[in-house]
């Protein structure tokens, strides 16, 4: 017999828990949140991963620039 066990995870992560989380309560009206809020586990993030990497890029570049002149 062979055992194969698949290497995914699957689940929908904390973020996706909360954002259908926040959802409900909205609308169920227990929350009187603006949507950017009720959304906010899922863009959240997305900004701050792209905010690093625009970020750790920056650094690159700066890193390069300043090693050409030496």
């Amino acid at each position: 017999m062979s055992d194969s066990r698949s290497g995914s995870s699957g689940g929908i992560g904390l973020c996706g828990v909360l954002f259908v989380v926040f959802l409900v309560l909205k609308l169920c009206n227990v929350i009187d949140w603006s949507w950017w809020w009720v959304t906010a586990p899922l863009w959240i993030p997305a900004a701050v991963g792209i905010t690093i990497f625009l970020f750790v890029g920056l650094l690159m570049l700066v890193s390069g620039l300043m090693s050409r002149r030496a």
